[in-house]
């Protein structure tokens, strides 16, 4: 039964304090000493808090639910009610971009690992050094532009469409939290490049992807790069994914790659065969990485707690004069335009690309049956960039069976 203002007001204290509930998670507080206070009681990230929303008579049973609607409000948006209250009794001190953006990525606790990393990283690498200590209800659309443009200028319009979607949030967050009164975000539309949705610029006729692969084996840029760079066409993995690919992923003796499932766009574990070609990449920078988390540790990072972003290879391409005609991610499509053109079964390829099956029950079948076929469709696929990258006279690869 809902508490009444005679309720509250009768309220007699007891050897021991107890509770009079109310709706939705209020209840008060009856202490011996006969003080009451008003709690609501909620969960959030499948924790149990308690919120205190004042001293009863001072605040009156309809204050306190006005206060624990508004809490509820802030819940649905995925927000701390008790971390909005400390963040109020802190004053200023907590209210830069950059401390705003950190609470807003630790009030996400369902994120993935990979998807809170990137997030991190965008921010790290291309909004803090520029934006991090500038007070959030300080902060203007031209400012936030000028940032989003030095992440244009490099070539990585995917990016900085990106970025500013995760400032927008961060300063939504902001918002909601009673440090910034408007999103800026919201007055640059149009104000960027846009990204061509759905395609990838890719090389799928076999004469201009020899000199590709000829041209990335000549690429002058850092050894760890250069691998990550001569990997990719083999796997065509997900740039994503190859960045931050881990040693301990690795099984070199039974040639495989396996991604846990928190790391996959579609949340589901996958095996990449290794082709020999692959393996030998992988023990050629075992030396210089083997002994660190990440297979393309970042010298940025001490003792490779950090793996090159999944931008250096598409950056690595458009230095070698790429631009427009291939990405990192147009080796999926490169591979998966020649494969089926060597008739290769659509499931294996789909398989391999990590796309997701509607069908569950298929899906389940597809990841019994098509591993050992994946295998030498992997290692045919590997002999044919051999072949390609020699110069050997372009031939369709016959599917092993």
């Amino acid at each position: 039964m809902a508490l009444s203002d005679p309720t509250c007001k009768n309220a007699k204290p007891k050897e021991k304090p107890y509770k009079l509930a109310d709706e939705k998670g209020l209840y008060l507080l009856v202490k011996p000493n006969g003080s009451k206070y008003f709690r609501f009681k909620f969960r959030f990230a499948g924790h149990e808090k308690v919120l205190a929303l004042g001293v009863y008579p001072e605040i009156g049973l309809k204050q306190a639910r006005d206060k624990r609607d508004e809490a509820r409000k802030q819940l649905d948006s995925g927000i701390d009610p008790s971390l909005t209250r400390k963040i109020e009794k802190t004053g200023s001190a907590e209210n830069t971009f950059a401390a705003i953006a950190k609470e807003f990525m630790a009030a996400k606790p369902n994120w993935s690992e990979s998807h809170r990393k990137h997030v991190n990283e965008c921010f790290e690498r291309d909004v803090f050094p520029w934006l991090g200590n500038r007070p959030l209800k300080d902060l203007s659309a031209v400012e936030v532009l000028a940032t989003l443009r030095r992440i244009v200028d490099r070539g990585a319009i995917e990016t900085a469409a990106r970025t500013k979607q995760f400032i927008g949030q961060a300063i939504r967050y902001g918002i909601a939290t009673g440090r910034a009164e408007r999103d800026v975000t919201a007055d640059l539309r149009g104000a960027l490049p846009s990204p061509v949705r759905g395609h990838y610029p890719a090389i799928t006729e076999p004469k201009p992807l020899g000199q590709l692969l000829r041209d990335i084996d000549a690429y002058k840029g850092g050894f760890v790069v250069r691998t990550a760079l001569q990997l990719q066409p083999l796997i065509f993995a997900r740039p994503a994914n190859l960045a931050a690919a881990e040693w301990a992923e690795f099984d070199l003796e039974a040639a495989e790659w396996r991604i846990a499932s928190d790391k996959m766009k579609m949340k589901d574990a996958h095996i990449v065969p290794l082709s020999t070609q692959a393996i030998a990449l992988l023990r050629d920078i075992q030396p210089l990485t083997g002994n660190q988390q990440y297979v393309f540790a970042s010298n940025q990072g001490q003792n490779g707690e950090k793996h090159i972003s999944r931008e250096s290879i598409g950056m690595a391409i458009r230095r070698m004069g790429y631009q427009g005609q291939h990405t990192a991610h147009g080796f999926r499509t490169t591979a998966s335009t020649l494969l089926h053109e060597q008739g290769f079964h659509s499931d294996m390829i789909e398989r391999q690309l990590a796309h997701a099956e509607r069908n569950r029950v298929k899906a389940a079948y597809n990841r019994a049956q098509h591993l050992a076929e994946r295998r030498k469709m992997m290692q045919s696929w590997a002999d044919y960039l051999d072949g390609l990258k020699n110069g050997a006279q372009v031939i369709a690869f016959k599917k092993a069976g």
